[in-house]
């Protein structure tokens, strides 16, 4: 577990609240919130906490943007060390299709490819998360994810290739 900053809260009257913190770089950093919103960022000196080297003043939208980019991500660590490129595509069931009118247990589609048909379309209905016994119908449309090689094997199989 990482260490946690702390820092010191101050009430300013009248003004809003001041909040500190020291940097493990030696940095003083203070955040001023107004009553009315507004905050001021400011570096001071460490050694003279009265001495503001330099401040920036934030408007409501600017905290916000800002808050945005310094609040961790907290898994975004796995997207670097994952890359797995996922597609999505519509496969039609045609008269052609050897799966017409059969269940979609008997196609072993996500056995046989690893992709996976995560609903179907027919005409104006819907129907995710499929069940084994589904049946499909001419003219269905398969919603189907995965690797680009697996949703392609899916297409061959759904074809009849």
């Amino acid at each position: 577990m990482e260490p946690t900053a702390h820092f010191t809260k101050t009430a300013l009257p009248g003004i809003g609240t001041r909040y500190d913190i020291d940097t493990e770089a030696g940095r003083h950093l203070s955040v001023v919130v107004h009553q009315d919103g507004r905050r001021i960022l400011a570096f001071h000196d460490p050694e003279d906490d009265d001495n503001c080297r330099d401040a920036a003043p934030l408007d409501p939208s600017e905290s916000l943007a800002l808050a945005e980019l310094l609040t961790p991500d907290p898994v975004g660590h796995l997207h670097q060390h994952l890359e797995i490129d996922l597609v999505t595509e519509h496969i039609p069931v045609t008269k052609r299709s050897p799966f017409a009118g059969r269940v979609l247990g008997s196609t072993q589609a996500r056995t046989r490819t690893g992709a996976s048909i995560v609903a179907v379309l027919r005409r104006t209905d819907a129907f995710p998360s499929p069940t084994p016994d589904f049946r499909f119908a001419i003219g269905d449309t398969l919603v189907v994810v995965g690797t680009r090689e697996g949703v392609d094997a899916v297409a061959d199989l759904i074809a009849g290739g």
